[in-house]
């Protein structure tokens, strides 16, 4: 490229951006304001049957909801990883196992295995009421780590991103 044509090239760049800079900075604006109030999560395993989830930063989040929540850490994953599951748990709820089978209030919620699919032991989580701020979290899927394992346990309302809405 011609010094020539690099100069011309450099005049019509910068009048674009004259012309446009309200567009950019709103785009800007746009961006901000969307990472400060949503994120977009995915699943990369087959604990629920979607990929990928609009989370809503602070949405209050009901039973049955999907819920956002950082990992707290250990097991194959590091703290901070976000995981999506289902809420059933809440505050003042009675979680009881009778084996290997959990319940809420009475209403079974699954049963835990023993072993990963890798072959590891799984201990089994806690039972008893649930305390303030914290929530019992699971998905469907027979292989979810949640809270029917000690090594997610109850989550802290601290760990909570916002409510999660499937977009595929």
């Amino acid at each position: 490229m011609s010094l020539e044509r690099l100069h011309h090239a450099l005049r019509v760049a910068r009048s674009a951006l004259r012309r446009w800079w309200p567009c950019w900075l709103a785009l800007v604006v746009c961006g901000i304001w969307f990472q400060r109030h949503y994120a977009l999560g995915f699943n990369c395993s087959p604990s629920l049957p979607y990929s990928v989830f609009l989370i809503h930063k602070g949405e209050a989040v009901g039973r049955d909801q999907l819920v956002a929540f950082r990992w707290a850490g250990g097991g194959p994953y590091p703290a901070g990883v976000t995981f999506v599951k289902y809420l059933k748990g809440l505050p003042g709820d009675l979680i009881s196992r009778e084996g290997r089978r959990y319940a809420i209030n009475g209403w079974p919620v699954g049963e835990a295995k023993t072993h990963s699919r890798q072959g590891l032991p799984l201990e089994p989580g806690p039972v008893g009421r649930l305390p303030p701020g914290r929530y019992y979290v699971q998905a469907p899927h027979p292989d979810s780590l949640d809270s029917r394992y000690a090594l997610t346990g109850w989550i802290h309302e601290s760990q909570i991103l916002g409510r999660a809405h499937v977009l595929f």
